[in-house]
């Protein structure tokens, strides 16, 4: 699920936790032919709101501002921020099951010590791991891991918050 070259745009959509909201926004960017690059989804400090992260990939920023509008629009949706790379904390969370010889077990641990990854299984074949990080660490580790075998791979998505002290939900938008 590498991220594709292009205007990308982190939308963080702040909605009532209620079922069927998460299909009408990801409705929203099929209908228009979007393709969604990152999707994460879990409730906020109050239960009954959710926060939806969006990465996508367009060719025209103004194309954004655009989905932003009619996402703002639809039932049970509260807020959309579009969140600035300099402005925003992004990471993502990757598991990766690795195929491990003993010969290959050692380079393994040397890498995940580099990148600061968690060894969290190992068994004779494999070694699994685990990495928090931007797009960027967590690209640049499947890279090195990538020549040993990669037996399977999951990721969470991209999860964000702004930087600095303010709440997405105390912020005045205009944006």
């Amino acid at each position: 699920m590498g991220m594709t070259e292009g205007n990308t745009s982190t939308l963080a959509i702040l909605v009532n936790n209620k079922s069927g909201v998460l299909m009408r926004v990801v409705g929203l960017f099929s209908r228009r032919g979007y393709n969604i690059d990152s999707l994460s989804v879990g409730e906020t400090e109050d239960p009954a709101v959710s926060r939806i992260t969006i990465v996508v990939t367009v060719e025209d920023a103004g194309a954004v501002d655009q989905v932003r509008r009619q996402v703002e629009k639809l039932v049970d949706v509260i807020r959309v921020y579009t969140m600035s790379p300099a402005e925003s904390l992004q990471r993502e969370l990757l598991l990766v099951k690795v195929k491990a010889d003993d010969s290959a077990r050692t380079h393994l641990i040397e890498i995940s010590d580099i990148f600061r990854a968690t060894i969290i299984d190992v068994t004779p074949l494999t070694v699994t791991l685990q990495l928090t990080g931007d797009i960027q660490k967590l690209e640049a580790f499947l890279a090195m891991l990538r020549p040993y075998g990669i037996v399977e791979l999951a990721r969470t998505g991209i999860t964000a918050l702004e930087r600095g002290s303010r709440a997405l939900s105390e912020i005045d938008f205009e944006n």
